[in-house]
């Protein structure tokens, strides 16, 4: 048996671009998935809220394992930061979407949920690359890289350049 909510994100993903993360793509998502609609409000009470959480952290775990498949062991670590926001941008997928995100998540109902999942991308990455600190440095680590992450990621959204060289170029 399949997660109710995966399936529940999987069916809400085309309706996204033309609805955003509303409680029509919910409803719509439900039928489309033939999840129960008690099962469904069970796994996401907050409706479309918690399947945009769900894509983020799927996106967050598609990153880490392109992660795993890179040599970075001969670039600098900045470069293998880069790399890695990077990576979490190319495995986004839809850029329409992660806009309807970044919208919902401006919302001041529910940014701090925007503001959990970016320092939770952000933590991520730092633990991927092996970061170990445990003082002041472990915060100051991922509020820097929240910062480049998030001005990235908005800068990525306008960008149309091929292959994206300009938003590669920004970051780095």
């Amino acid at each position: 048996m399949s997660d109710p909510k995966e399936q529940l994100l999987d069916a809400a993903l085309m309706h996204v671009p033309f609805d955003g993360w509303s409680e029509v793509t919910f409803k719509v998502a439900i039928e489309d998935s033939a999840v129960e609609g008690t099962v469904a409000r069970a796994v996401c009470p907050r409706g479309a809220v918690d399947l945009a959480v769900a894509y983020h952290h799927r996106g967050d775990a598609q990153m880490l394992a392109a992660l795993k498949d890179e040599d970075l062991k001969n670039m600098r670590f900045r470069d293998r930061i880069a790399r890695a926001v990077q990576l979490r941008l190319e495995v986004t997928g839809d850029k329409e979407i992660v806009r309807r995100g970044t919208t919902l998540f401006a919302l001041p109902q529910y940014a701090p949920d925007g503001a959990k999942l970016v320092w939770g991308t952000c933590d991520r990455i730092w633990e991927a690359l092996g970061d170990s600190s445990e003082d002041f440095n472990w915060y100051t680590k991922r509020a820097t890289l929240s910062g480049v992450y998030t001005s990235t990621v908005l800068f990525w959204l306008g960008d149309t350049s091929d292959g994206h060289e300009a938003t590669w170029a920004f970051l780095d």
